[in-house]
């Protein structure tokens, strides 16, 4: 007997729930407190085929919003993340490390600037609200910290613009890769993002009306029948193969942004003041002892992924998968690891123990792994 998901209020249904259950969702999973549909009854091979080739629509509405508003709400915006945000405009998105005093990774949200004294932060799961109202009660700054009631809804996938002109008009595809336009729905106007958690392209609606949630959603879908629209989620090969990288599986507060691939959006310009910063300084001066990297290994599929899988090289120990499954395109198995500097290396060979015992040859790779 399979166990099922016991809802409660401490679990958050959404406002799509309705028709996701209608659709035949058989899976769920949890984030943020609230329920996040896993899975329709296909494959998750043939829901990646589908993903790559048309279009799904994506209940997320798991992805909270942590707001900051106020005449201080840029300030603690910056002193949140390492990312500098001087010079981000008003319908901007921006990816951003969040880090804690000891530059230990507290999530890694996108950030929405809609406006100079009002910031969204799209966040993974972790309880960001806390650490950000924590900060502003304890620096005395002018800013409202708090969830609005927002659901967020994708569309992925490489039919989702021609989708989602049918439903919004054509500006839709003005809107440029994480970047943000207002677009009318029965005369509100919804926030949608060129951005979403999948390399084939899409959009995310950031539905502010509960009330409008199952309009917007059967309008979709009636509109997506020819386009072969389907209900799904993020797709674990997917990810794995765009290199998609997620808060508790790769990477938890135990990791700094360097160790994440991140350092990109690691600032340390005296110029740019945030909590964390002499810590991930002084990391960035010494590197990182370990990196995420991409692993290929042979072998029939594996068995789930659910506790870090040893990684060895030449009899010593490289590091840990966090994250494999079996890839139908590649023809092997692919994985997302934690490598140390030395095993880093791509095309450095290892052997993967996975969970069923088996050990695999594999080999370290750049991520993503495919276009």
């Amino acid at each position: 007997m399979s166990a099922k998901l016991a809802v409660s209020r401490r679990i958050r249904a959404t406002p799509y729930t309705p028709r996701v259950e209608a659709l035949g969702v058989s899976d769920y999973s949890v984030v943020n407190h609230t329920v996040l549909p896993k899975g329709f009854g296909r494959s998750t091979a043939d829901d990646y085929w589908h993903l790559r080739e048309h279009v799904q629509i994506w209940d997320v509405s798991c992805q909270r919003q942590v707001q900051l508003r106020g005449p201080d709400a840029a300030k603690l915006a910056q002193l949140m993340t390492p990312r500098n945000l001087q010079t981000a405009i008003t319908g901007q998105c921006l990816y951003v490390p969040i880090i804690d005093n000891n530059a230990g990774m507290i999530n890694d949200p996108v950030l929405l600037k809609l406006a100079d004294d009002h910031y969204w932060l799209s966040i993974a799961d972790s309880d960001v609200a806390l650490w950000a109202g924590g900060i502003a009660q304890g620096m005395g700054l002018d800013v409202t910290v708090d969830e609005p009631d927002v659901a967020p809804l994708a569309i992925q996938g490489p039919k989702a613009e021609d989708l989602m002109a049918q439903v919004f008009g054509e500006a839709v595809r003005a809107i440029g890769f994480f970047k943000f336009h207002y677009l009318d729905f029965k005369g509100e106007p919804l926030l949608i993002a060129r951005s979403g958690y999948s390399r084939q392209g899409g959009f995310e609606i950031y539905l502010h009306k509960p009330d409008l949630a199952l309009s917007l959603w059967d309008t979709l879908w009636q509109a997506g029948q020819a386009f072969d629209i389907a209900p799904g989620s993020p797709n674990l090969i997917e990810r794995v193969e765009g290199g998609l990288l997620s808060y508790g599986n790769e990477f938890t507060r135990a990791n700094n942004p360097l160790e994440c691939g991140l350092q990109a959006y690691c600032n340390v310009d005296k110029n740019t003041d945030y909590i964390g910063r002499s810590a991930l300084q002084k990391i960035i001066g010494e590197g990182p002892s370990q990196q995420i990297r991409g692993v290929l290994f042979d072998g029939s599929p594996c068995p789930p992924c659910a506790s870090t899988w040893p990684l060895q090289a030449d009899g010593d120990d490289a590091g840990y998968i966090t994250t494999a499954i079996w890839s139908p395109r590649f023809r092997q198995n692919v994985a997302l690891g934690m490598l140390g500097k030395r095993y880093w290396s791509p095309g450095q060979k290892v052997s993967v123990h996975s969970a069923d015992g088996q050990i695999r040859h594999g080999t370290v790779t750049s991520l993503p792994f495919a276009d």
